[in-house]
């Protein structure tokens, strides 16, 4: 399967803008069929806690924008979509779309990043999700939850093959941003893969630096700090050969485990 980052320069709260800018992207060098796309962290609005301003409704602009990709591309889609409460809070999601249009995850994050204040305005989700594209079983996180391995070993115990991060990760703390998403693929003996934006917003600066890892924990393709796609093979034989030579896997401690 074709592993498909896009790395736009987002801007601040304009939806069609943003739009613009990934489909300029994917144009100019076109995912092959069946690929997996995944698009950053609050893509078609970037990190605002303006959620009266940049929250949707299920089935909304991002979400039919999402859907618009993956019946063009003929591939599944994932990227960030800021939700709505009843409560008025939003919901800091990564939606994944197939080809069809259809809904083939919503996950919230699980994490909301208490110290940017994101927990005022954004409630918890409370699901580790998993869905199956071209035979390989993904599991959507957002952002801050790459602190948080624990998250990542039970998805991994639940079947997942391929870690798909979606953030928007400041050049301020880049470092871990490399080196937790390698940690997560080498841990788990899964593909771990982080799409990150660039550019600058009215509070931080952001660094690109959108990354693939096999689950060795080598790296498969990195992007600089500017616009653009980064792709790479992810191959489930692969992945069940090395699991297969190297078992790590059968010697987790379930009893320090809890799901």
């Amino acid at each position: 399967m074709q592993l498909v980052l896009v790395q736009p320069d987002v801007v601040w709260e304009d939806r069609q803008a943003n739009f613009e800018t990934v489909e300029r992207l994917l144009e100019a060098d076109p995912p092959t069929r069946g690929a997996l796309i995944v698009l950053p962290e609050m893509f078609s609005v970037g990190y605002s806690m303006n959620v009266a301003s940049v929250g949707e409704e299920e089935g909304g602009p991002t979400e039919r924008f999402l859907g618009r990709l993956a019946r063009t591309y003929d591939a599944s889609v994932v990227g960030g979509v800021v939700g709505r409460m009843p409560d008025g809070r939003g919901i800091n999601q990564a939606v994944a779309i197939g080809p069809d249009g259809g809904v083939l995850a919503r996950y919230a994050k699980l994490h909301p990043f208490s110290y940017a204040g994101e927990h005022d305005h954004f409630a918890p989700g409370n699901e580790i999700m998993l869905f199956e594209w071209s035979s390989m079983r993904v599991t959507p996180f957002v952002c801050y939850d790459l602190r948080f391995p624990e998250i990542y070993r039970v998805a991994c115990r639940r079947g997942a093959e391929l870690f798909v991060t979606i953030a928007s990760w400041p050049s301020s703390r880049v470092h871990h941003w490399e080196t937790l998403l390698a940690a997560r693929a080498i841990e788990n003996q899964c593909y771990s893969a982080g799409a990150n934006r660039c550019g600058s917003d009215p509070n931080l600066d952001y660094p690109g630096r959108s990354m693939i890892f096999d689950p060795r924990g080598r790296t498969m393709a990195t992007a600089g700090a500017g616009e653009s796609l980064l792709k790479a093979d992810a191959s489930t034989d692969d992945l069940h050969a090395y699991r297969a030579s190297f078992r790590v896997l059968d010697d987790i401690r379930a009893d320090y485990l809890i799901e």
